[in-house]
């Protein structure tokens, strides 16, 4: 085979990893997830599952024409669907956006160092069972903490316990109120999340 054809041939016969989106509510990191590899050629989203058949992050992932899956707690605890139907697709990995369950022992097993998470605060600061969204955020005010920020990190069968992969973190300003602090650390999500997936995507290969 003559240089131009392995070229040719590497091209247009590498294999994307593919990703699947866990989320509960409304989606704006999964949103970025999917505007980052939409036209990557190391990855892309092959599905978006939710635990909540109301959850607008399903409109998302339909606005970018990727499937979709709705499962309640007995399919999650219970059975393997989720797990086989993750198995099927070729997942190589998971990414947590805003879920809200605990993920189930067969999943960990089945995708070892392969399902990672987002937590808005500087874990291991503000973490575990309970500790999401406006909650984490007031309770960095009360305690009157200087700075906060995000934690990406592996997951593991508790809440916010696995090995932490990335912080990003900022300042809080005398007087800033919990709708400052919220959106500063909401930007820092959307930044840095989907890159932190892109160099773990890089390791795989």
């Amino acid at each position: 085979m003559c240089s131009y054809s392995i070229i040719y041939f590497y091209q247009y016969h590498i294999v994307k990893k593919r990703i699947a989106i866990f989320a509960s509510g409304s989606g704006s990191n999964a949103q970025k997830i999917m505007e980052h590899f939409k036209y990557s050629d190391a990855a892309e989203v092959s599905l978006v599952l939710s635990n909540n058949p109301e959850a607008y992050v399903l409109q998302r992932a339909d606005n970018f024409e990727i499937p979709t899956h709705v499962f309640d707690r007995h399919d999650f605890y219970q059975t393997d669907e989720v797990v086989n139907i993750l198995k099927r697709l070729d997942i190589d990995l998971i990414v947590l956006a805003g879920f809200l369950w605990l993920v189930p022992d067969n999943l960990l097993q089945n995708f070892p160092n392969k399902i990672i998470n987002i937590h808005p605060s500087l874990l291991p600061k503000f973490g575990g069972k309970g500790m999401y969204g406006d909650r984490v955020h007031k309770a960095v005010l009360a305690a009157n903490e200087e700075e906060h920020g995000i934690s990406i990190h592996f997951v593991n069968e508790r809440f916010d316990e696995g090995e932490i992969i990335y912080q990003a973190r900022f300042r809080i300003e005398p007087g800033d109120t919990l709708e400052i602090i919220k959106f500063n650390g909401q930007q820092l999500e959307h930044l840095h999340y989907p890159k932190v997936i892109e160099n773990l995507i890089k390791k795989y290969n």
